[in-house]
């Protein structure tokens, strides 16, 4: 970030146009999750990083926020910049009254260039948003990063911000993807500033992002028809759980799959066949061997699947030449014995939760990241290891963490949407990395929809909530414009 704002200064930028650009992205982003303009209580401090609250909050004044603005420092101690955003805020005061009754808070007390530990009055000012946060359910936007983390490696004094939401500036800084940071940091959203080119093209990490993942989705042609979106067969269910595999395949369906077909054991046959959405075509299992001769673009293999038949399930992920979604049981019967993974004869997506991944891949005292590179380097396969913060691996490729999502997916099923998602856009000609990204961005994203814009909560949040909104969702990505 520093390298990038000395080649744009260089080029004649100024650091107010940088601040104005990062001022728009800020306000675009609180709108984006709260829609109805309601209280914002807007903390700054006397660096640009406070200027940069400051301009937001003068842009949210015009679009309807009742502003309440909290210096921590005296205003002639701000610096030239946040001096000159304040005085344009005080001369355009809207009498606009809030049609929203959400209480939210910016963080603007310090930027990039302060590391822990805090000190006064900054620490008062930040036991003061933890405050509202847990007191008056304010969700709190923190500008660039909390105030009080550590932007090189995520250390965070006692008393840092708790954000709900971090708006970071350009680029994601590197102590934001840190395991410890997490729940401090919250929602990771990125403000790219046109004037701010990346001085290195060639980063080992990166943050998906609406605009990075836009171009995966091309607009379908007007002949297009169904052979051409894939075909996508689904290796699920068992008795007692018959729910995951009829996710999995709304999953598929809502991700734009041209055919669907459900192979189940015969025993749950009548019982998924007559609770399957219409679309899905239900099949009996006879063979497993059988199932290789079937015409299948892509296969998901996994949700609700059990433990029985484990090598004929372990024989079929080695030999199957189409690319593979696993998943769920899946991945408990793949732990069992690794090597099939090894000598499988197409692409396989693996798709394991932390405890899946354990099991999968013993590893202790390492970060999710190094996890996720040592699997990758030792395997051919692609990695989505799920969590608060997503992550995607596969050897050569950068790591790719997925910032969208929330509490409210921390529930059975949610992962059976995803399977049946990406496999729908390997379907459709994406590669096993990019589909994961890919899909992980949707159904993060369709979660946030669902609460942010559908009224549901954290707590009520359901699978189905996902495959309700991801239309929106795509939608919000540029799919449909």
């Amino acid at each position: 970030m520093r390298a990038a704002e000395e080649a744009a200064f260089a080029r004649g930028i100024t650091a107010e146009a940088l601040m104005d650009e990062a001022a728009a992205g800020i306000a675009q982003t609180v709108a984006r999750f709260f829609p109805q303009p309601g209280r914002c209580v807007v903390w700054a401090g006397k660096g640009n990083n406070g200027g940069d609250a400051l301009a937001a909050a003068a842009i949210l004044q015009t679009r309807g926020w009742e502003i309440e603005l909290r210096l921590a420092f005296p205003e002639e101690e701000l610096g030239a910049l946040p001096r000159k955003k304040l005085s344009v805020f005080h001369s355009g005061r809207s009498n606009t009254v809030p049609r929203g009754s959400t209480t939210v808070v910016l963080d603007g007390l310090l930027g990039l260039g302060a590391n822990p530990p805090l000190r006064e009055p900054i620490r008062s000012a930040c036991r003061e948003i933890n405050r509202l946060r847990c007191e008056e359910n304010a969700y709190v936007f923190a500008i660039d990063l909390p105030s009080g983390l550590d932007g090189e490696n995520g250390a965070a004094d006692r008393d840092c911000v708790v954000a709900d939401f971090t708006i970071t500036i350009g680029f994601a800084k590197q102590g934001l993807l840190a395991d410890q940071a997490l729940d401090r940091v919250g929602r990771i959203e990125i403000v790219t500033l046109p004037d701010l080119a990346p001085p290195d093209e060639s980063a080992t990490a990166t943050v998906a992002s609406a605009e990075s993942l836009r171009p995966l989705l091309r607009r379908r042609p007007f002949g297009t028809y169904k052979n051409q979106c894939g075909r996508v067969g689904i290796l699920a269910g068992s008795k007692g759980f018959t729910g995951a595999s009829l996710l999995c395949s709304l999953g598929a369906l809502r991700a734009g799959a041209g055919l669907v077909e459900l192979f189940v054991p015969e025993v749950i046959y009548q019982i998924v066949a007559s609770a399957a959405p219409p679309e899905v075509m239900v099949k009996s299992i006879n063979s497993y061997h059988a199932l290789g001769e079937e015409s299948i673009d892509v296969w998901a293999v996994g949700p609700g699947l059990g433990s029985g038949h484990a090598e004929k399930i372990l024989e079929f992920i080695s030999t199957i030449t189409q690319p593979m979604v696993i998943d769920a049981d899946g991945l408990n019967i793949l732990a069992e014995q690794m090597p099939p993974l090894e000598n499988s004869r197409g692409p396989r997506l693996l798709t394991p939760h932390p405890g899946e991944m354990k099991r999968l891949f013993p590893r202790a005292g390492i970060s999710r990241a190094q996890h996720a590179r040592e699997f990758c380097a030792q395997y051919g396969a692609t990695l989505l290891l799920k969590g608060s913060r997503t992550v995607v691996a596969e050897r050569d490729q950068p790591l790719s963490y997925n910032p969208t999502g929330n509490p409210g997916m921390a529930t059975g099923g949610m992962g059976d949407v995803l399977t049946g998602v990406c496999a729908a856009l390997i379907a459709q000609r994406l590669l096993p990395y990019d589909a994961a990204r890919l899909g992980a961005w949707l159904c993060g994203r369709a979660a946030e929809i669902a609460i942010f814009v559908g009224g549901e909560t954290e707590q009520s949040l359901l699978p189905s909530d996902l495959l309700a909104h991801l239309g929106a969702a795509f939608r919000d990505l540029g799919d449909s414009r």
